[in-house]
């Protein structure tokens, strides 16, 4: 039998999937799509974790001039039975590749420090080119430089890039191709740690003369998670084309599409399981393509090998930056909150689209934020619609894992924003048996935070649980998750067993049926005689409440 193949999770280089036997879903039509382009420069905006390195390391094995021969790595593969004129550019260029993730640091000085050893790194690469009499006397010695390190002067390097291609395109008589992955990974860095500005004129400086009157290039890619603003970025840059989540070109080769992920569950066995793949994964379209996210998908179905019956998780999650989320939700007005919750609950929000845009616009106009959301991968296109002459775009949330990553940030946000005082005077309320300041605290909560119904009493007992939770000599015991027939929340009092407080929840759909559902939920405490084992346990004063929830209200009832 055949070993199966292994999963690439994590791998980023083709050669090294390729070489170690890797499944590689195949996207390399890609080049052919890309030379068919003809543009100058090209920038794919993309969520991350959706194949970006993996595809660039792929342009760089076709293209790249190397001492070995690389030819062997497509072999079987879809561009190896393309047109002889696709595959005459293969191993025919000298190529730049330069990777910007490291340049997530905490400050400016160490940022600018990585990019350097970045740069450093790139002409250590092409260090062959100092034993070429090729290279003019001035070249020569910048690139000393840069390759000993013997210079204190920065604003070399701001031009290194440019001066690597020069040096390239006469030692090769060839022009440049040029790659460089996740451009602005600095900039969302900076963005949320204060030092934008500084990063932004850093990447001008530093690649603006490089893609821009450059007569040593033959053409470039850049990827990101956002598209570039000319006018902030690369001032008039007219050679640059711009292919986002919203484009029709290139749509299926960042991700799975459904037949991709089809012949991969049948690959590995577990077709079984698309339609949890389908709920979990799915949900993304870019273009009028459906697509899956490619990482969550790989290791999902690398967990389900070691346990079969494991439940989904949100893998992306785990890995991608929640900034833009967490900011959006920390500073929420009521309408933004109404949209969010909208969302939550399964809607569409219609909101103005803003393609052409920088993180610094968030802090000018928070519309801004949702075009953040949709071209990072946390919200969906399902519509466009044309009001007043101006684009607008119907967005959802993609799917389930997208939407734990909402959910997740929210409860974040509301444990911190829940002051000590207002629980304070709720715990006392609770342990004073005052169920009209109950109500009103909870309903002012209520108000402030964002909710969702899609899971309507599991939203609330989480919702309560927390508000009660963490009071000194009080023990908070939540039975939600274990669904073993006890009250939803015991609250007891850990010293002397004096007191202890049975809470059961309800929600409802009307409004009308708020005190019934109380009723009900009292009627349960009292029928399954909560209380047993709270009296054997020697507790002497036991309050009981059933509380109802309709949406942002709230009902309080006791015994």
């Amino acid at each position: 039998m055949t070993e199966r193949k292994k999963i690439p999770i994590g791998i980023e280089d083709f050669k090294e999937i390729i070489e170690r036997n890797c499944y590689f879903v195949d996207k390399t039509l890609m080049i052919k799509d890309i030379l068919d382009s003809g543009a100058k420069v090209t920038l794919f905006t993309r969520p991350g974790r959706f194949g970006k390195t993996l595809n660039m390391s792929m342009l760089q094995r076709f293209f790249e001039k190397t001492v070995n021969n690389n030819s062997y790595l497509f072999d079987g593969l879809n561009i190896s039975k393309a047109d002889e004129k696709y595959l005459s550019h293969m191993g025919q260029y000298p190529v730049i590749s330069i990777s910007l993730k490291s340049m997530k640091q905490p400050s400016y000085e160490k940022a600018f420090y990585e990019y350097k050893n970045i740069i450093t790194n790139e002409f250590n690469r092409h260090s062959y080119l100092l034993e070429s009499d090729e290279l003019l006397p001035t070249d020569r010695e910048k690139f000393e430089e840069i390759f000993y390190g013997r210079t204190n002067n920065d604003d070399i390097y701001l031009s290194a890039v440019r001066l690597l291609s020069d040096c390239l395109s006469k030692v090769y008589q060839k022009n440049v191709v040029i790659l460089i992955d996740e451009y602005d990974v600095p900039l969302e860095n900076a963005y949320f740690r204060g030092f934008y500005d500084k990063i932004a004129d850093l990447i001008r400086s530093a690649f603006e003369s490089a893609l821009k009157t450059n007569n040593s290039l033959e053409f470039a890619v850049m990827t990101g998670c956002l598209r570039i603003s000319k006018e902030s970025i690369f001032t008039g840059l007219n050679n640059l084309k711009v292919n986002s989540v919203r484009s029709g070109e290139f749509s299926e080769y960042f991700g799975f599409t459904k037949s991709e992920v089809e012949n991969l569950a049948e690959y590995y066995g577990v077709s079984d399981k698309l339609a949890i793949i389908k709920n979990w994964y799915d949900g993304y379209c870019f273009g009028q393509t459906d697509i899956y996210n490619p990482w969550s998908l790989l290791n999902y179905i690398q967990n389900s090998f070691s346990m079969p019956d494991a439940p989904p998780e949100p893998y992306w999650s785990n890995t991608s930056s929640n900034s833009i989320i967490y900011k959006l939700i920390r500073e929420s007005g009521e309408e933004t909150r109404e949209m969010i919750e909208e969302l939550m609950n399964g809607g569409s929000i219609t909101v103005p689209v803003y393609e052409d845009t920088i993180y610094s616009d968030i802090d000018v106009n928070s519309d801004h934020i949702w075009s953040f959301l949709l071209f990072t991968g946390y919200l969906k296109q399902i519509k466009t619609v044309l009001r007043d002459n101006l684009l607008y775009l119907t967005l959802v949330i993609p799917n389930t894992e997208v939407k734990s990553i909402y959910r997740r940030t929210i409860i974040q946000w509301f444990k911190e924003r829940t002051s000590s005082d207002s629980r304070s005077q709720l715990f006392n309320a609770v342990i004073s048996e005052d169920t009209a300041t109950i109500e009103n605290i909870v309903c002012d909560w209520l108000d402030e935070t964002i909710s969702f119904h899609d899971e309507q009493e599991n939203y609330y007992h989480g919702f309560l649980a927390g508000l009660l939770s963490g009071f000194k000599g009080y023990t908070l015991k939540s039975n939600r998750e274990s669904g073993d027939g006890r009250p939803d929340l015991l609250l007891l009092e850990r010293r002397n067993h004096k007191i202890a407080v049975i809470i059961e929840i309800k929600a409802t759909k009307e409004f009308t049926k708020l005190e019934y559902w109380c009723d009900k939920a009292l009627n349960q405490i009292e029928k399954y005689r909560y209380e047993t084992e709270l009296i054997n346990d020697g507790y002497r004063k036991i309050i009981k409440y059933g509380v109802s929830f309709c949406k942002k209200s709230c009902k309080v009832k006791k015994i």
